[in-house]
């Protein structure tokens, strides 16, 4: 069998889309190593990933030839599925070339969200636009649309007024990285790194103003001695979150990590006292799974696709109440028992998000008729 990607964000994209594009293509290569994938990315450069894969027969890097890298992205793509005879091809990140009803094979797209729609104040009036066109678009030509979540599933439909019968939820899976036991050593050197605290609150995710780190910062004020460690790129809303740090004084207690890389992430994870993941709204929200992976609980938000990702053990709060946010992580922090009951019961419940049972339920989708 032969499938193609879209791969430009497993290349070019580090967190989100990127991480989702990696797992899926790794995973296709391990389970199913007798299918040729041809991966399409505009230009690669020499990380992590590519150094990984580049040796492995069954996959396929292929590069824009010409110039203008977003006309043949869009257009040229197609051409060169038909050519190379390619029974499926997936769009993992939102969006399909503008010509794909001239692709012979199966069109399949992984739609991740639909925040522009439901938070348009976040986007610009262009983004918006643009989003709009690319997603509905890839939705409508789609043969079959893969959802993250049964939250992204409603709002497909609630939106672009597409047949649910056309949808099928495949949740995402995590980086095996965040499943392994690691030696003192290496526990050791990640600690010295990055300077960590004996014990800590964890925040990992862009700090934008949907992920709402402010409520953690002010819920910190409620919280004694106990340091909060952030990981995630910063955007303009970080001065929002600094003037609250300032205000409230917590400058000795807030501590933002640089540079941190795949392999160090987990160790983070696991050392954790507490995640806290206080985003509004999400897709999925993989974060949470790589808390639940790591043994580390969970306080995250109680509507939307988190409790889906979450499981029924992990602690679900309004996300603007930094008192119940304060309150729950008291509670965790005072109880080793509780402690232990919510990380033992959030790795059984991340079972079902294993690699294996993803890429599975994957295959039989492209295989489907």
């Amino acid at each position: 069998m032969k499938i193609a990607y879209d791969a430009k964000r497993a290349f070019l994209n580090s967190s989100g889309l990127g991480n989702y594009s990696r797992t899926i293509i790794k995973a296709m290569a391990h389970y199913y190593a007798e299918a040729q994938q041809f991966l399409f990315t505009p230009t690669v450069t020499s990380t992590p990933f590519y150094l990984e894969i580049k040796e492995t027969k069954s996959i396929n890097i292929i590069t824009s030839t010409t110039f203008y890298k977003s006309f043949w992205r869009s257009y040229q793509i197609t051409h060169e599925l038909n050519k190379l005879k390619v029974d499926v091809y997936h769009g993992l990140s939102n969006e399909l070339p503008v010509n794909i009803k001239n692709f012979k094979g199966k069109k399949i797209v992984t739609i991740h969200d639909l925040i522009f729609l439901r938070y348009p104040h976040l986007y610009s009036f262009f983004d918006r636009l643009i989003y709009h066109h690319k997603f509905y678009k890839a939705c409508v030509n789609a043969d079959v649309i893969i959802a993250i979540s049964e939250e992204t599933k409603k709002d497909i439909i609630h939106f672009f007024n597409i047949s649910a019968s056309k949808i099928k939820v495949i949740y995402q899976s995590c980086d095996e990285a965040f499943y392994n036991a690691f030696s003192q050593k290496e526990i050791e050197i990640v600690k010295n790194s990055h300077q960590l605290p004996a014990k800590y609150l964890l925040y990992v995710g862009t700090i934008e103003e949907r992920k709402n780190l402010v409520t953690i910062i002010k819920a910190l004020t409620l919280v004694r001695d106990i340091p909060l460690v952030v990981v995630g790129k910063k955007t303009k809303y970080f001065d929002v979150v600094e003037r609250e740090i300032i205000k409230n004084k917590l400058q000795e207690r807030v501590l933002f990590l640089n540079n941190v890389t795949n392999q160090e992430l987990p160790v983070i994870y696991q050392l954790a006292s507490v995640f806290i993941y206080p985003s509004i709204f999400e897709g999925f929200g993989i974060p949470v799974l790589e808390a639940l992976v790591s043994k580390t609980p969970v306080i995250t938000n109680k509507n939307g696709c988190f409790p889906e990702a979450g499981g029924p053990n992990s602690v679900y709060i309004d996300v603007l109440n930094e008192a119940e946010m304060a309150q729950n992580i008291n509670a965790i922090l005072n109880s080793a028992s509780l402690h232990y009951k919510i990380a033992e019961s959030g790795f059984v419940y991340a079972e079902k998000f294993q690699k294996a049972v993803i890429i599975k339920q994957l295959m039989e989708v492209y295989t489907t008729k």
